[in-house]
């Protein structure tokens, strides 16, 4: 018996399906997609999420000096003459940062490997470009997914059938986080 489906695809395009189903299914909860495709999507979601519960708290916190722009009222940065030329000003602020130790970073380089970038559209700005966002979905992983099933041995995904697609007759489902 087979290991996995191959899903009536090549080595490729199947990977690129599995990679695009669960990148969607963990950033927005809940996709609908046919049993067979949902089966393999839960294989892949549920190791991911296995290994942000396992690494959640695997970090340090440190402060560190940035150099930061000053800025004005309206958002723009502040220059002053020196010498002839226009410099911007910049003050010395400390942050907090949470730093990755080694197995929490080796997590989210595997977790890299699996997601596609996701742009964010605010609706306000739907069709323009200036105010998109690049989600970073490791981060929202280790942030609101892993907490959420901390105290679960696995089962994160559940499988609703809904019934026979109209065209081809394929049981299509909805594969949703738990």
């Amino acid at each position: 018996m087979a290991e996995y489906r191959k899903l009536g695809r090549t080595s490729s395009q199947r990977k690129a399906l599995l990679r695009n189903q669960v990148t969607n299914l963990l950033y927005y909860g809940k996709i609908r997609t046919t049993e067979s495709k949902a089966k393999e999507i839960r294989r892949i979601a549920e190791s991911l999420i296995a290994m942000a519960v396992r690494e959640k708290d695997n970090y340090e916190t440190i402060t560190v000096k940035a150099k930061v722009a000053r800025k004005d009222a309206d958002g723009k940065r502040v220059k002053e003459v020196v010498d002839g030329k226009k410099v911007t000003v910049y003050d010395e602020v400390e942050k907090e940062i949470k730093k990755d130790k080694p197995s929490r970073l080796h997590a989210r380089r595997q977790m890299l490997k699996v997601f596609y970038p996701i742009t964010s559209v605010p609706t306000a700005n739907a069709g323009k470009k200036k105010n998109t966002v690049k989600v970073d979905l490791p981060q929202k992983m280790f942030d609101e997914i892993a907490p959420k099933y901390a105290d679960r041995n696995g089962g994160y995904t559940r499988i609703i059938k809904i019934g026979q697609r109209k065209g081809d007759g394929a049981m299509e489902v909805f594969i949703e986080l738990v």
